[in-house]
């Protein structure tokens, strides 16, 4: 079942992100919403039938109406978004999605508060945030806070306007995390890249029997 954004005669989703990029440009990643190639890339990386996922950066919605579209149902998605008048424009435009106003690098506390955590935790983490622009200690406090929300299977998929990761190695490696490469967006302005982030796995390692060890 889809769930459509509700309708009206409000402002437009691009003439809205335009308008917070003029007041704000260095808190805003992009001249424009994203599209919907890219959004289709984003959800492509999601894990199947996942049970609960949150969006950092949700901005005017694109993402949250691709993920509506797949079948996630709005009771199952939290939507985080700093900027006040955006939050507003989510509000409205999503009223059965759980859309709060906070800080990314609060976001245990936002679960928890939403009841957003019970069930072994969220299964994904979309970000529309600009990590890209960001200093590498506010990277680092984000990506710890969409960890601990997560289930150890958990995974956050993220995009950037650069052609790599744009969390530096020595941070995965500090907080323990891999990185790959999912899709590229051509037709984005500008074009984008899809990384996503996981929890590094230890190599099994196989016991050795007292037989082999004795070369029996």
């Amino acid at each position: 079942m889809q769930h459509r954004a509700r309708g009206g005669n409000g402002p437009s989703p691009t003439l809205t992100f335009f308008r917070q990029w003029l007041k704000n440009p260095l808190s805003v990643a992009a001249l424009s919403p994203s599209g919907k190639q890219l959004a289709r890339l984003m959800v492509r990386e999601l894990p199947e039938r996942p049970r609960r996922v949150v969006e950092l950066g949700g901005g005017t919605g694109v993402f949250t109406q691709a993920m509506l579209d797949n079948g996630i149902a709005p009771a199952h998605l939290l939507v985080v978004e700093l900027n006040e008048e955006l939050h507003k424009f989510l509000q409205n435009r999503f009223p059965d999605v759980n859309v709060v106003c906070g800080d990314a690098r609060e976001l245990p506390a936002m679960v928890e508060s939403a009841g957003f955590d019970r069930d072994s935790g969220v299964d994904a983490v979309v970000s529309g945030l600009g990590l890209l622009s960001m200093p590498r200690t506010l990277q680092r406090d984000i990506l710890r806070a969409a960890f601990a929300v997560l289930a150890p299977e958990g995974r956050m998929v993220q995009f950037t306007y650069g052609p790599v990761s744009p969390v530096p190695r020595e941070t995965l490696d500090e907080l323990g995390l891999t990185v790959r490469r999912g899709g590229f967006a051509w037709w984005n302005m500008p074009p984008a890249s899809v990384f996503i982030y996981q929890r590094a796995r230890s190599r099994p390692i196989t016991p050795v029997r007292a037989g082999d060890r004795n070369g029996a």
